[in-house]
């Protein structure tokens, strides 16, 4: 299987993640709700290889650069009780392959956050090609995975009445990325 195959109008070389017109946002259970929120500050890298297999993916994400649209809240996540940027300022993730099963497409990596890096696997939507009206090349993809934050050392919670807590475990991670053919 080649690249044309996987992500028809892709060609192989360095790809850029234009941080102007790409998303990187999370979910995460608050109360009875979900809080959804960003990272405004992110840099990348798709190395698109002729076998898609060998192609490589490098992210970094400023955990400074948070935004829950709360800026309380915005403070609190940033402190040492949960992501703790003055001592871990980046979010990095790396890949270790890329496959696809059952016709869907998967990224899988290695996620570092506040120190600790483990496996993830994101699922991939590509979205096509086209030029952009500066003579650039763009693709569009849409990724996601979710995590367990206590896999990260994120431990911060407050108990409720009934067995319940001020937050979920589980953190849903959705990235909308436009890369552009270096």
């Amino acid at each position: 299987m080649s690249i044309a195959t996987v992500a028809p109008g892709v060609t192989a070389g360095t790809w850029n993640i234009d941080p102007a017109h790409s998303e990187v946002t999370f979910t995460i259970r608050h109360l009875m709700t979900k809080v959804r929120g960003s990272f405004t500050e992110f840099s990348g890298v798709v190395q698109f290889a002729e076998e898609p297999a060998d192609s490589t993916a490098t992210v970094e994400i400023t955990m400074a650069s948070l935004d829950t649209r709360n800026a309380d809240r915005d403070a609190h996540v940033r402190s040492s009780d949960v992501l703790d940027v003055e001592n871990h300022p980046t979010m990095t993730f790396a890949t270790t392959g890329v496959r696809t099963e059952a016709g869907e497409h998967y990224l899988d990596g290695d996620l570092t956050i506040r120190g600790v890096t483990r496996p993830v696997s994101l699922e991939v939507e590509f979205h096509g090609v086209a030029e952009d009206p500066w003579g650039g090349t763009r693709a569009g993809f849409s990724a996601a995975t979710t995590i367990n934050r206590k896999d990260w050392g994120i431990e911060f919670n407050v108990p409720l009445k009934g067995d319940k807590a001020l937050l979920g475990d589980k953190v849903d991670i959705q990235l909308e990325v436009q890369a552009v053919r270096a």
